[in-house]
């Protein structure tokens, strides 16, 4: 999986990023010499298409709030409004997951409890002290391995490593960054502290009752596997890293084609010479003077490249969002709006796994037996057409389906506001009386 990710980081980095990564992604040509390669590196500009399409993929299942299930217990949702403990919502927290997903493919929850080191004896001394359960957003370069095994039968975690940093204090003023390694085992953890031999020294360790399980959640783009995940944008990198060094080439044509370069002839080559504006060449019996100049073809062929190539990059991140059939069971082969989801839709119904399995982790700390589930927007691949608005409005009109139902559909096709409540809505339509046009009797 970590292969992918330098060329992830470095577009996501924008053209500093780009430009610092130097010779992995922008070549130096055949008989470029360093100061002409340093000056094309330095002036070279990024087309952001992958961070931007990543962007709006990942912010469409969260156009609208998050809707918890009425399946979820009050002790777990009063932490809704601030899962992380630095007052972020789950809405918000889940967010920053999913761009991680569309981006590198791949990364963790870590459902973690406020450690009380043995003070707290009942559940009123916790609160007292201001312990809870809260998430941690483990990203993906931060997990540095695990051991997969057996637990009841079906695979699980059975030990977890994840990096992390700390500041500590260094003499009376300052402060030092020191390496870390978080190790987790089923009920259990340690923590190993880097030395500046380079070995690591336990420094803390301790139990995670009341559970019996690492309390760590994966999540995916693209599920290759129990802890395995790659970007879904994959190819869409591969095509922006590739525009990157086009459009690093195409600028240095129109730069060649732009300059002219002066060639006389018939004259005594130590006589100087003086081009300008405001200057005229003085040249001897037979001598002669032209301009050689690159040809403008080149660059239009490298323009018309470079628009292909984006039109290209469009189509890849639009994928996301085709609808495509997919494995049916018995029980969906009669359902067609199940088969035919989009890949966005797939990894937005994988994702709500993973966050439904952490608010089963979160109501374990709290003593529930399961912390209910959540559902994210996934409408956003509906079509939007004037037939479909027809047909809607019809069904309505011959008495199938209901004005409630019209503006709920037009709201899933992002006709109306999806902000607006039909209850509400038509509540205020009837009070308006009759529309205009509709009144009848004698005039």
């Amino acid at each position: 999986m970590a292969k992918h990710w330098p060329l992830i980081d470095a577009l996501l980095g924008g053209t500093p990023a780009m430009r610092a990564a130097g010779l992995a992604y922008l070549p130096q040509q055949p008989r470029e010499d360093a100061e002409d390669y340093a000056y094309r590196l330095s002036t070279a500009t990024l087309f952001p298409a992958f961070a931007r399409t990543a962007a709006v993929m990942a912010g469409k299942p969260f156009s609208k709030e998050l809707v918890l299930g009425e399946d979820v217990p009050p002790e777990v949702a009063q932490w809704i409004g601030d899962i992380d403990g630095e007052g972020r919502s789950l809405h918000a927290f889940a967010a920053d997951l999913m761009h991680e997903a569309i981006t590198h493919g791949y990364g963790g929850i870590l459902v973690d409890y406020t450690r009380t080191e043995g003070a707290a004896r009942t559940q009123a001394d916790e609160r007292t002290m201001g312990a809870r359960p809260y998430w941690v957003h483990i990203k993906h370069d931060r997990i540095l391995g695990w051991k997969i095994g057996k637990v009841n039968g079906l695979p699980a975690l059975i030990q977890l490593r994840i990096t992390e940093t700390e500041e500590v204090p260094d003499g009376d003023y300052g402060v030092k960054t020191v390496n870390r390694v978080r190790v987790y085992t089923p009920g259990a953890f340690e923590l190993w502290e880097e030395g500046g031999n380079g070995q690591y020294t336990l420094i803390d360790q301790g139990s995670m009752a009341p559970l019996t399980e690492i309390p760590f959640v994966p999540f995916y783009g693209t599920r290759e596997g129990f802890m395995v995940g790659l970007p879904p944008l994959l190819e869409l990198a591969h095509l922006n890293a590739k525009h990157w060094r086009e459009q690093s080439d195409q600028d240095d044509s129109a730069r060649f084609a732009r300059k002219r370069l002066l060639v006389v002839s018939g004259i005594d080559s130590d006589s100087p010479i003086t081009s300008g504006s405001s200057y005229a060449l003085s040249l001897p019996q037979g001598g002669d003077a032209k301009v050689v100049q690159g040809s403008a073809e080149s660059v239009t062929v490298g323009r018309s490249e470079l628009d292909a190539l984006e039109a290209q990059m469009l189509q890849t991140g639009a994928e996301l969002l085709t609808r495509q059939p997919g494995s049916r069971t018995a029980t969906e082969s009669s359902n067609d709006a199940e088969a035919n989801k989009s890949e966005l839709q797939r990894i937005v119904e994988t994702f709500e796994d993973s966050l439904d399995r952490a608010l089963d982790l979160t109501a374990q700390w709290l003593g529930q037996p399961k912390g209910g589930t959540l559902s994210l927007y996934k409408d956003f691949a509906a079509p939007i057409n004037a037939q479909d608005s027809q047909a809607i409005l019809a069904l309505q009109q011959a008495g199938i389906i209901t004005k409630e139902t019209v503006i709920r559909e037009s709201q899933r096709r992002a006709l109306l506001s999806p902000d607006l409540v039909p209850e509400d809505e038509l509540e205020a339509v009837s009070t308006e009386g009759p529309a205009l046009g509709a009144l009848g009797g004698d005039r």
